[in-house]
């Protein structure tokens, strides 16, 4: 895939963040989607590609637009779609740190079809040995593991995470060693990847969010680097059987990166909100700057690019 595909999907994210500004604060994360969907769907379907959606709103009984399986585009190349129009809907709702519009693209057959279902993550940066860490660790030995690589003291750890519920017995088992644990309300993507860029101070992200934002942040690491792994949480037969039906055939499988993105990935993230990873949407009159994280694997290309529109 070349660069035209990289300022391209950087135009779809740079319009669906500028359609969400007006959504900011308004305690309607609904609309917010809304809006957000309804933007990207009619910006991706300007592109020339036949475009199919992997990683989307969920599947077509529960999502109108963007749904998994759904066709873009005005045909050309085959591309798989990978996309959160609005990374952290209650975020933007209540204007808070850490939304985002979000696309990966690469070439069809790339992505993970993940249902719209739970996946336990674990991530850390690229510079540390494959072994540092094992998503069948518990996260104390994966915290004392990657301490001593360090040569750290635990309390010097910093693990991010959801704050959930789900959550609270790791967070306990964590804090026994003394390692420190930033929660974030919303918005795991832009976490994991927090987590895999070496000059960042989280150390490492832990915990349990939705599959397909779990594809999304592999595509990320799978251009900057990183060790991420992933395993599908069931909740109960009717997930299991649903998994099944997108081509799961191994429900206790531990996912490496490349399988959940088989082949080279273009990602694009634009903050909404300010966060960690880039600046929110400001207006000032009639002119709006937008600040886009654009990541290429084939290119090996990082950066970010701040937009100013009329």
């Amino acid at each position: 895939m070349n660069n035209s595909w990289l300022y391209s999907i950087q135009n779809v994210t740079e319009l669906t963040a500028i359609a969400c500004y007006d959504w900011i604060g308004k305690g309607d994360n609904v609309s917010a989607d809304k809006v957000a969907v309804d933007v990207m769907r009619q910006e991706l379907n300007k592109l020339p590609m036949n475009g199919k959606v992997a990683i989307g709103e969920g599947e077509r009984d529960k999502a109108p637009m963007l749904y998994i399986g759904e066709e873009l585009g005005k045909g050309g190349e085959s591309i798989d779609i990978a996309v959160d129009p609005l990374e952290g809907t209650t975020i933007c709702a209540r204007a808070d740190y850490g939304s985002m519009a979000v696309i990966a693209i690469s070439s069809k057959n790339s992505f993970l079809y993940a249902p719209d279902l739970y996946m336990q993550k674990i991530a850390i940066s690229a510079k540390y040995p494959k072994n540092i860490i094992d998503i069948n660790f518990s996260a104390k030995e994966n915290v004392l593991n990657l301490a001593k690589y360090k040569k750290c003291n635990p309390s010097e750890i910093i693990i991010m995470m959801l704050d959930r519920e789900r959550h609270k017995s790791i967070i306990e088992e964590i804090r026994t060693v003394g390692a420190k644990i930033r929660l974030i309300s919303d918005g795991d993507i832009s976490a994991v990847i927090a987590a895999a860029i070496p000059d960042n101070d989280v150390d490492i992200y832990i915990g349990t969010g939705g599959a397909p934002e779990g594809v999304l942040a592999a595509s990320a690491l799978r251009c900057v680097g990183g060790r991420m792994q992933g395993r599908l949480v069931f909740k109960n037969n009717q997930q299991i059987l649903r998994a099944k039906a997108m081509g799961i055939t191994d429900i206790n499988k531990i996912y490496e990166i490349e399988d959940l993105v088989k082949k080279d990935v273009i990602f694009a993230a634009t903050g909404v909100t300010d966060g960690l990873l880039v600046n929110g949407v400001q207006k000032y009159y009639d002119k709006f700057t937008t600040e886009t994280l654009l990541l290429s694997s084939a290119q090996k290309m990082s950066y970010k690019v701040k937009t100013t529109r009329y």
